[in-house]
């Protein structure tokens, strides 16, 4: 039996909702197998492998424990990261398909500049290169690139080292459409059909700021389905 492909989802004490349905909506559409796996900040700090101190600027928990994605797979074979703020609206399995040609790592690579001075519950919005290429990254974790992201580089260098991915060659970061990670609010919705995967990145309806974004009806009624599936 094929090893299940490895999720790695953000999670934010302040959002843990959000997580539950970025996991739920992922899982009933894939059609291969899933490990998927919540980046808890305090369990990372309990086994040693994060001890940053707190950045005033970071607007997740996740902001740099991401970066450990590869070392929590063991650096070996694919694995994904995203935000906890996703909404999966389509197979997962069509990303998989990119892990046949072998670059270090693969992202949506935006042009994203929000004008918002703050964001979610009212953390900053920041402005720099690159932006949001990191909120989804699918890490070939045998690549050297990659096998770089020890915990103690991921735990020493600067967000700008780790953001703007300048741990890899150009060339070895691979390009996926935008449909993979839509961001709501900046990228113009599709004519027909929905985005694969939603990106609440403003905030989504678990906020109360943020009741009304672009499929945020999708967003409340997967969460009402887990709610249901929770009762049985």
């Amino acid at each position: 039996m094929a090893e299940p492909f490895r999720v790695y989802i953000g999670w934010d004490r302040r959002e843990p909702e959000a997580y539950d349905v970025a996991a739920f909506s992922l899982r009933r559409r894939s059609s291969i197998p899933l490990a998927v796996t919540p980046i808890k900040l305090d369990e990372l700090r309990a086994h040693r492998l994060y001890h940053r101190d707190q950045d005033p600027l970071a607007s997740t928990e996740f902001t740099y424990s991401r970066f450990l994605t590869p070392a929590l797979a063991g650096y070996r074979g694919w694995a994904l990261f995203c935000d906890c703020d996703f909404l999966w609206l389509d197979d997962i399995a069509g990303l998989v398909e990119y892990t046949r040609v072998p670059k270090a790592v693969y992202c949506v690579q935006h042009d994203y500049r929000p004008t918002e001075t703050t964001k979610m519950d009212g953390a900053a919005q920041t402005l720099y290169p690159r932006k949001n290429w990191s909120s989804l990254m699918l890490f070939n974790c045998d690549h050297p690139a990659v096998k770089s992201l020890t915990p103690e580089v991921v735990n020493r260098e600067s967000g700008a080292y780790l953001h703007r991915m300048q741990w890899v060659k150009d060339e070895d970061i691979g390009a996926l459409p935008v449909e993979w990670n839509w961001l709501e609010g900046w990228n113009q919705k599709p004519a027909q059909g929905t985005p694969k995967v939603v990106h609440f990145t403003r905030g989504g309806p678990w906020f109360e700021r943020w009741q009304s974004v672009d499929y945020g009806e999708l967003w409340c009624a997967e969460r009402d389905d887990l709610l249901r599936q929770r009762r049985v």
